[in-house]
């Protein structure tokens, strides 16, 4: 889910590059003219809302028209709000709720229904944030939320285990993509900062020295969903430059 762009769009790129055969499962559709053409009837696209479990099962009976099985459900749909304790709502609240931790959840519920069927098992990954383990200022919604991923991901692994479905998160820090320009522009709004100086504020927070790409993602979840991780589960796995303790 969430495939359309930034860091879910990494993760198409790698798997196709795999040889998977991909659904983007997203509210947006991509411009997916050069990945059609660099690997014809591999990639499709399908509407959904996270929060229509009808429509995440629609999604997966795409992928078994052009696929044998279900191996892998990556749910990476998420959305983000800056906002100040006093500034939020329960509107506001329930919609952070719904997308990134419901949306989770029942993309999870499908996917262990399907790789359950045949008992093969499966691999099922969420993404998560390194606001999912500490808090930060301006960012309560999103980091509940992500800190909820976290946790039923610990449950979902347990659960499935017996089934042989392995179920792990990411905690991604600093990644350039279009979400993150959003928060730097947030930030910088509320701090009356420039983009730039905000920008540099984030980088001085990192060892490595430079932010991370959708490509740094896609590298650890690609090796999660292989046979060298199958004793991986319950993990969450971060990906920051040495950010710690994110």
């Amino acid at each position: 889910t969430g495939g359309s762009s930034g860091i879910g769009l990494g993760i198409v790129e790698r798997f196709l590059s795999d040889g998977a055969t991909v659904v983007i499962a997203d509210i947006k559709e991509p411009d997916m003219t050069t990945l059609t053409t660099k690997y014809p009837n591999k990639i499709f696209f399908s509407k959904v809302d996270v929060c229509d479990e009808s429509l995440i099962r629609s999604s997966v009976e795409l992928l078994l028209n052009h696929s044998d099985r279900l191996d892998v459900m990556v749910n990476n749909a998420g959305i983000i709000n800056v906002a100040g304790l006093a500034d939020t709502t329960a509107e506001s609240w329930l919609k952070m709720l719904n997308v990134n931790v419901v949306g989770v959840a029942l993309g999870s519920k499908v996917a262990a229904e399907y790789m359950s069927a045949d008992k093969k098992g499966g691999v099922i990954v969420n993404a998560s944030s390194g606001g999912g383990r500490h808090g930060v200022p301006m960012f309560s919604q999103y980091c509940a939320t992500k800190a909820a991923i976290i946790m039923m991901s610990q449950s979902f692994a347990q659960e499935l285990a017996p089934a042989k479905i392995r179920v792990n998160c990411y905690t991604p820090g600093h990644i350039m993509t279009p979400l993150w320009e959003d928060i730097v522009e947030g930030m910088g709004k509320k701090l009356g900062k420039s983009r730039e100086d905000t920008l540099a504020d984030f980088l001085s927070t990192v060892p490595w020295g430079r932010f991370g790409t959708p490509a740094d993602v896609a590298a650890t979840v690609s090796w999660l969903c292989t046979d060298d991780a199958e004793y991986v589960s319950g993990q969450c796995i971060g990906m920051n430059g040495a950010e710690l303790p994110w």
